[in-house]
């Protein structure tokens, strides 16, 4: 085993886009854990959209990293030394350790991934974070009804491409909004969704507007900013809008001016409602389940975008709010001895 450890600390808390610079690379003793700990060497790196709010001074759902602290962040590891005997040496698990080589953990923070259920690295997509949070997103606060029109930002991404093809197994019109002509060839020739809008070359409104001509039910929003106020201007009555994230919003220094809801949500009797997956935190293991089941049954497809390198996860991240990345955002830090 290494006698160092690689991580990635906040260097600086970033004003608008972050940079390379509010970033710096470490090389530390690989801790020791207590009695009662593992250690664990790091395999993949989960890099998700809401790593950017916690990079920001401020209140929030959940703490700002300090500067100096290690960036935050979910991933699949191997247990390579064992203070407990809950976990021996070799087992796979799924935790936060941050952008880090190594890192120990409690036995309560630890979530076993079983390898012949499927690759590991989709403990950290489809079968994990961003498969919970569609799935309880759409079902639980979006309530899509069989015959609606459902229509998902950000649609090919790790959250966006499971809520269209959620909404598609539960009977529904999907329309999908993506920022390249691959990606909306993806969501329509790949996962069935019935139209897909390019919002960098096309009016978003205009298309929602050829796209959905019953109008809206469902908005499984992602990304905020001006996609949403075209969204909500051809809500129907009644319609449901599950604000999952604004990634279009989170680079920003000041608050754009958009439409106000109020009036809208008032006159359609309407619901707009923002979640986090803390919310449903006793029943992952039931979503699990079920996107287990739609992947074996070939209901449910879903794609992962490899970055080689925890000294790349700065750069690679940043790209994530260009729409670089193409599916589920994965750095590979370590081998994977169940490949």
């Amino acid at each position: 085993m290494a006698n160092s450890n690689t991580r990635i600390v906040l260097a600086s808390h970033p004003s608008g886009e972050p940079t390379e610079a509010d970033f710096r690379i470490e090389t530390v003793p690989v801790p020791d854990p207590d009695d009662g700990q593992v250690l664990i060497r790091t395999i993949h790196l989960s890099l998700d959209p809401y790593m950017r709010g916690r990079m920001q001074a401020g209140p929030s759902y959940a703490p700002a990293l300090e500067i100096g602290e290690v960036m935050t962040g979910g991933i699949v590891g191997e247990v390579v030394a064992s203070h407990t005997p809950e976990f021996s040496a070799g087992t796979i698990v799924n935790t936060h350790l941050g952008w880090q080589a190594f890192g120990v953990a409690d036995p309560g923070d630890l979530r076993r991934v079983d390898p012949k259920l499927a690759p590991i690295s989709t403990a950290l997509g489809v079968l994990g974070m961003p498969g919970t949070t569609a799935y309880f997103g759409l079902l639980e606060i979006g309530q899509p009804r069989p015959g609606e029109t459902v229509v998902v930002s950000a649609a090919s991404g790790a959250v966006g491409a499971l809520v269209g093809q959620i909404a598609k197994i539960k009977g529904c019109r999907v329309v999908g909004i993506a920022g390249s002509e691959a990606k909306c060839a993806y969501i329509m020739d790949e996962l069935g969704l019935d139209a897909a809008i390019n919002y960098k070359i096309q009016n978003v409104e205009d298309a929602l507007a050829e796209t959905c001509p019953d109008g809206i039910d469902v908005y499984f929003d992602n990304v905020g900013g001006g996609t949403g106020d075209a969204v909500l201007k051809q809500i129907n009555t009644g319609a449901r809008i599950s604000v999952c994230g604004a990634i279009s919003e989170y680079n920003n220094i000041e608050p754009e001016l958009g439409p106000r809801a109020g009036r809208i949500l008032l006159t359609k009797q309407a619901r707009m409602e923002g979640f986090l997956m803390f919310q449903f935190a006793d029943r992952h293991e039931e979503g699990r389940r079920q996107m287990a089941e739609w992947i074996g049954q070939g209901r449910i497809k879903y794609r992962e975008d490899f970055v080689d390198g925890l000294e790349n996860a700065p750069r690679v991240f940043i790209g994530l709010f260009r729409g670089e990345n193409f599916g589920k955002l994965i750095v590979r830090v370590g081998n994977d001895p169940t490949a």
